[in-house]
């Protein structure tokens, strides 16, 4: 589907059997890394949840996929968000539990409106979780925010779950924090330290 269709598309899907209304936020994001594919996302914001276009969300989506300790520290892949009418790769999602849950349901995930989650070109945050974490997580919000982008995107861009490595040491970003920390300590970033923090493969 072209570029444009795909936004008109988007845009117009607001029938009640459908995800709510989203509005994708405008302008180009600055290029984030310096080597590798650059790979383009877009940001939508669901409509009831945000006025305007949903910038402060796309600004933090900027600000926590361009910090040196994200994704492009590994060197594969950049990242840049682009506007309507551009190809993309992905769509960065805030939408509400509801709206989430029935997005994620549509690609076979249950959520029960309460964990955010990813599918082929969708990576769908949920508000709630954006709003206020998780009981128990142990750390700042803007901590847990992180962790949600950089999971999601994490997914995207390719890798799967991971297990707390031992009780007292940094989850890895792709562990799901949301459901416990299982011993852990919270943590938002796959290159926390400017080499590439995973745990063990969760079959």
């Amino acid at each position: 589907m072209p570029p444009d269709a795909a936004d008109r598309a988007l845009r117009e899907a607001a029938a009640p059997a459908v995800p709510g209304r989203f509005t994708l936020a405008g302008g180009y994001g600055p290029v984030l890394g310096s080597t590798g594919t650059l790979r383009r996302f877009k940001v939508a914001v669901e409509e009831r949840l945000a006025p305007g276009d949903g910038g402060d969300f796309a600004r933090a989506v900027d600000r926590i996929l361009g910090d040196p300790r994200s994704w492009t520290a590994g060197r594969q892949a950049r990242l840049q968000r682009v506007p309507a009418g551009t190809a993309a790769e992905f769509t960065v999602y805030l939408a509400s539990a509801a709206t989430s849950e029935r997005m994620c349901a549509g690609g076979g995930l249950r959520t029960d409106g309460f964990t955010s989650c990813r599918l082929p070109g969708q990576v769908i945050i949920n508000e709630d979780r954006w709003g206020s974490a998780v009981p128990g997580y142990g750390a700042p919000l803007t901590v847990y925010r992180a962790y949600a982008v950089n999971h999601e995107v994490g997914h995207q861009l390719g890798y799967g779950h991971e297990s707390c490595p031992g009780a007292g040491r940094p989850a890895p970003v792709m562990m799901q924090q949301t459901y416990g920390l299982n011993g852990c300590v919270a943590n938002a970033w796959p290159y926390p330290r400017g080499e590439r923090y995973a745990g063990d493969p969760v079959a």
